[in-house]
């Protein structure tokens, strides 16, 4: 992708499926890339997006940023009447108020040093309803006018864009399958198959580079075509 080469990136999240990914492809393209994530281990910085005291202490080790993928996220399947404060706070704290902690730490530098590009992890359940994850569906919806919002504030100098991916083959959702769960999943998407982790990473790959120069706040959905076709079938994804 053109003009990545020596970019100095930031994923949130990074230590498996699409972050890790993501983390990969950048390095792949001659990025220095710093992973951040709740558990320690070699090569990760530690740090709990959810926590803005964290955040801004991460940020001021890493320093200056080019590109932020903000990756980090949880979901809980609950029935929306038996969802309790705990686990709403939790959720809310991690994939809404986490993804804003980290792009306005990663903003007040890029806006000081003349560019940059954010990129959040939304989901296709921003868009559509799916049963038994409203907490989650909530803080995706967040998510996208989030990406809007800090969009048009920080134009020209920063560009800040959205990504909904549908289902994705990370190994967490692999192992929650059994091989029915997946033929009936897949029977829904029009091309048959869930994405896989790297293909998401190569959306953000080319989100980031100069490329897409002219994207700013947009949704971008990859979904292999699962939206497209629910209200027309009937049914929505989570039917």
């Amino acid at each position: 992708m053109k003009g990545l080469a020596g970019k100095r990136v930031v994923v949130t999240g990074g230590t498996s499926g699409i972050g890790a990914a993501t983390a990969a492809r950048f390095r792949e393209e001659g990025c220095e890339v710093v992973v951040l994530a709740r558990r320690s281990e070699p090569g990760v910085l530690s740090c709990d997006v959810g926590d803005r005291e964290q955040v801004d202490a991460a940020f001021e080790r890493i320093g200056g940023v080019d590109v932020v993928v903000n990756n980090a996220g949880i979901s809980v399947r609950s029935p929306a009447a038996d969802i309790g404060a705990d686990q709403w706070e939790q959720v809310l704290r991690t994939n809404l108020s986490g993804a804003f902690w980290v792009a306005q730490a990663a903003a007040r530098r890029m806006l000081m040093s003349g560019g940059g590009v954010i990129l959040n992890t939304a989901s296709t359940n921003a868009l559509v309803g799916y049963r038994y994850y409203a907490d989650y569906n909530a803080t995706k919806a967040g998510v996208v006018a989030l990406t809007k919002s800090l969009a048009l504030e920080w134009a020209p100098t920063v560009r800040v864009n959205a990504v909904c991916p549908g289902y994705v083959l990370t190994p967490m959702q692999e192992a929650e399958y059994t091989p029915e769960m997946l033929a009936e999943v897949n029977r829904r998407i029009p091309l048959g198959r869930h994405a896989t982790p790297e293909e998401l990473a190569g959306l953000f790959a080319y989100l980031a580079s100069d490329e897409a120069a002219y994207f700013t706040g947009s949704v971008i959905v990859m979904d292999g075509g699962e939206t497209a076709g629910s209200m027309v079938s009937g049914g929505g994804p989570g039917a």
